[in-house]
């Protein structure tokens, strides 16, 4: 399996810290407002990583966390007139609600930054003991100068960072570049008491203590959005490695930007969807369908009519599910027949082709094209009269392929109640519209099945005759 490295800027070959286990950390959300589809584009690629994983038979420790004190969250539970710990509760929640939606599996572990604190504290102190943080005022600062790796992973020197870097004026800071790591308290803001006085901790130090305390010195993997690799991940790198004298993480991930209508999504511009919005619209599958149909490498261009190609896509895959699961019900012959053996042979080469698109760094781009592929073949090899037992072969594997991206898991059938529902609704309709033979046929149907329908003042009534 190979993954393409972001301080390497190449793929490499992927060899655990220990065979068949993945330690994998993941940045979470500042849990302020619920989340758009550009997070989602980062949440869903790396649930399929870990699926992805766990499919090819490792172990996986997934870690992704919740920033739960930060300088948006102080600002937004002031215009609410609210705790910070009330407003990361809440969004909390509703993440969970959305992500479930979603269909991203649940984390090994979601620590909150605000669980750590003791912890934190203790990784600052070091750091100064160390030489690479100083307190100014009851600020804490670390000193990018005295890591002298600073910038491996942007691909940039401290200079140049310096000169392209959007930088907070303050003089007390030996050095532009420089960055908290502990906050001093102000009015009216969360603290904990610390050495250096009341205070909270700075964004980059949580990710660094919490992949710590529950990963180890070094990890396998260190993921997010691209718009974290400066100045989040550098600054992690450069804390991490200075307080551990070990490398943090031995390959580091990064998903591509979301625009929207090729532009940058901006609620002035009224093209930001959160998922919340598009779940009460789309299938989960349609939006991980979209998120998946490029390598997450590359940037993704969402749009409505993307929305509208990728539902059709997914009903047209859903379509071949729902075919198999009728065969298989209405097929008792379970017994192979004559040159179904060999056709399951086949199918099984497009295991084999799924699994080295997926190999070479999580391509679930031409992932997705095999299962299209496969679905065409199994359209024109399987119908009502092939055995059940090749039917149930190719439909347990486009499950089987489907399940690391996150699709194909649902059932077609529904329930007997909803289909006749469904068909009285349609009747309903057809007499509405004195379309009495499509009404007539809908009745005379039901009946031959043993349903039967009755007209009364207070609607239609049915019951199975018995």
């Amino acid at each position: 399996m190979k993954i393409y490295n972001t301080m390497k800027k190449m793929k490499e070959e992927f060899v655990p810290l220990n065979d068949g286990e993945v330690n994998m950390y993941v940045c979470g959300p500042t849990v302020y407002n619920l989340f758009h589809i550009g997070n989602a584009r980062t949440f869903i690629v790396f649930d399929t990583v870990r699926r992805y994983f766990e499919y090819r038979g490792y172990k996986v420790n997934f870690v992704q966390n919740f920033t739960d004190i930060d300088d948006k969250m102080i600002k937004k539970a002031n215009e609410e007139n609210t705790s910070v710990k009330e407003l990361g509760d809440r969004y909390i929640d509703e993440y969970y609600k959305d992500a479930d939606g979603l269909n991203i599996e649940r984390a090994t572990v979601n620590p909150r930054a605000t669980q750590f604190i003791d912890e934190i504290i203790d990784f600052v102190s070091e750091l100064i003991d160390k030489g690479f943080a100083y307190e100014v005022d009851g600020d804490v600062y670390f000193s990018t100068k005295k890591f002298g790796d600073y910038g491996k992973l942007s691909g940039q020197n401290l200079e140049d960072l310096q000169a392209g870097a959007r930088i907070d004026v303050d003089e007390r800071k030996r050095d532009p570049m420089d960055f908290a790591v502990w906050k001093k308290q102000k009015p009216g803001e969360p603290a904990w008491e610390s050495p250096w006085g009341s205070g909270r901790p700075g964004w980059h130090i949580e990710c660094s203590c919490m992949a710590y305390k529950l990963l180890g010195k070094t990890i396998d993997i260190h993921a997010g959005g691209s718009d974290l690799v400066f100045p989040h991940h550098e600054n992690e790198i450069a804390q991490s490695e200075s307080r551990n004298d070990a490398a943090f993480a031995r390959y580091w991930m990064h998903s591509a930007f979301v625009n929207v209508n090729n532009q940058k999504m901006s609620k002035s511009l009224n093209n930001f969807f959160t998922v919340r919005e598009l779940l009460g619209k789309y299938d989960a599958d349609v939006l991980r369908f979209i998120m998946l149909s490029g390598h997450y490498r590359t940037q993704l261009n969402f749009s409505l009519d993307l929305l509208d190609s990728a539902k059709a896509s997914m009903e047209r895959l859903y379509n071949a599910v729902g075919n198999l699961e009728r065969f298989a019900d209405e097929n008792a012959d379970e017994a192979l027949k004559e040159g179904e053996q060999a056709y399951i042979d086949n199918l099984n080469a497009f295991r084999d082709r799924y699994v080295e698109k997926m190999d070479d760094d999580f391509n679930t781009a031409d992932a997705i094209s095999v299962l299209f592929d496969l679905v065409k073949d199994i359209n024109i090899n399987i119908n009502a009269e092939s055995s059940k037992a090749v039917v149930k072969c190719a439909l347990d594997l486009l499950r089987e392929l489907g399940a690391p991206l996150g699709i194909l898991q649902k059932s077609t059938k529904v329930s007997l109640e909803e289909e006749v529902e469904g068909l009285i609704r349609d009747r309903q309709r057809a007499r509405k519209e004195r379309n009495w033979a499509l009404a007539d046929k809908i009745r005379d149907d039901l009946k031959a099945r043993g349903i039967i329908l009755e007209d009364t003042p207070q609607g239609v009534r049915w019951f199975i005759k018995q």
